[in-house]
């Protein structure tokens, strides 16, 4: 093997160009990730000045790192490798081991793999990552979603999908714990994050350089036990036990080590469970209904006193009034376009407010008044527009999508 974790008193030539390459590579990508908001004017720079890059250069966080900035620390990452090994090579040529660098090397990799996959699982197993179809999403034509949209929106779907995926990610990332099962932690999470690269590769989800240098992570970690993996998988020869190099003999050490591998485990999974826990049910998919929660579909639009049809000339019109998540409501209007709007609800004074500047700075501007639990009257003004809005309530359980269920027989494909 190229790189092998027990101890070689002499490493070949290509064992140490491989190691200072994957060390350069990884250690730079970690420093400069964790330290990008620090050296902001430094990546920018290179963006501009060495790639000649004109777009936007911002440590200001999207929810994407596919980011423009992302690709130049990617760029900085080869350069610092490629050269960085060279002159390594040169100055430290009579080096005959790293031993103990390449031990520390290892348990940074996966100390990190190991938080990230408890981090992305959990968020699975309490399905904060992709929560269901929203009322407005259930409205939306097929055709009309982005790929990412599309890919969420089918995780959304199966609470019990996203447990099982989140568990294996869970799973990988302790198994990665111990060292005597660290190669099989680092086939499980090669195994899931080859199929997230995908994922995000062909919906066009942007996590794609952080996805691909997980697997990256997980393969240098598999890569120095290979031999016995292909021995009893593939070449059906018998194995020997691994010697791990240990560069650190103290069993006191070792003691406070496993235990302390122990109290993390514990207390991140604790953490975790206890926030996803309270957030499912705060503001994802077992979170408190609002008022007047539903999809609520227009039947009769009087604006200015004038009877609006529903044509699709009247682009002003609405069709439907949406209320999913509290402070907020979605208007649909008959060309389909949608508008988000903040709402304030008073239950007492049967008063709604709907205005696009943010909750709690706006007046209560319409009058509301329900006959029985599936027809709403709303009656008020809205951004200069008197209107008086007739409506019934959807049934949105009645979606094909929500009312399927589970089959264990099914004599033909419901394939709709």
């Amino acid at each position: 093997m190229i790189l092998t974790q027990e101890f070689r008193e002499n490493w070949s030539l290509s064992s140490k160009i491989c190691f200072r390459f994957l060390f350069l590579f990884f250690i730079s990508f970690l420093v400069l990730t964790f330290s990008s908001w620090f050296i902001e004017p430094f990546l920018a720079w290179v963006g501009r000045e060495i790639l000649n890059i004109e777009g936007e250069l911002s440590v200001v966080s999207t929810g994407s790192s596919d980011r423009t900035l992302n690709y130049v620390i990617l760029f900085i990452q080869v350069v610092l490798s490629i050269f960085g090994t060279a002159l390594w090579s040169v100055l430290d040529s009579k080096r005959s081991s790293y031993n103990k660098l390449f031990y520390w090397f290892i348990v940074v990799l996966r100390i990190f793999l190991v938080i990230t996959m408890i981090i992305y699982g959990m968020v699975k197993v309490f399905k904060l990552q992709f929560p269901e179809a929203s009322l407005i999403r259930l409205l939306e034509p097929l055709g009309d979603m982005s790929p990412m949209g599309l890919a969420w929106t089918y995780m959304g779907f199966s609470e019990g999908f996203n447990a099982f995926g989140g568990l294996m990610e869970v799973i990988g990332g302790v198994l990665l714990i111990p060292r005597r099962t660290q190669t099989l932690g680092a086939f499980i999470v090669m195994g899931i994050m080859i199929q997230v690269v995908m994922m995000n590769l062909f919906y066009d989800i942007p996590v794609k350089l952080f996805s691909m240098h997980l697997v990256g992570m997980a393969t240098v970690i598999f890569i120095t036990d290979t031999s016995r993996f292909i021995n009893v998988f593939i070449s059906n020869k018998p194995t020997s036990e691994y010697h791990y190099f240990n560069p650190i003999k103290n069993k006191t050490y070792h003691k406070l080590v496993f235990w302390g591998k122990g109290i993390f485990l514990v207390i991140l999974i604790g953490f975790f469970t206890a926030r996803g826990f309270t957030a499912e049910r705060t503001f994802r998919d077992k979170r408190n209904k609002p008022p007047l929660y539903g999809i609520w579909e227009v039947y009769g639009y009087i604006e200015n006193n004038d009877t609006i049809p529903p044509l699709l000339t009247h682009t002003s019109r609405w069709r439907y009034l949406v209320i999913d998540k509290e402070n907020y409501a979605d208007i649909k209007r008959i060309n389909d376009s949608v508008e988000r709007f903040t709402m304030d609800i008073d239950t007492s004074k049967l008063r709604l407010g709907l205005h696009r500047n943010a909750p709690g700075d706006m007046d209560l501007n319409f009058n509301y008044l329900e006959h029985g639990k599936d027809t709403l009257w709303l009656q008020g003004l809205l951004e200069g527009n008197h209107l008086n809005v007739r409506l019934k309530r959807k049934d949105h359980t009645q979606f094909e999508l929500l009312n399927r269920g589970f089959h264990w027989i099914n004599e033909y494909p419901r394939n709709r």
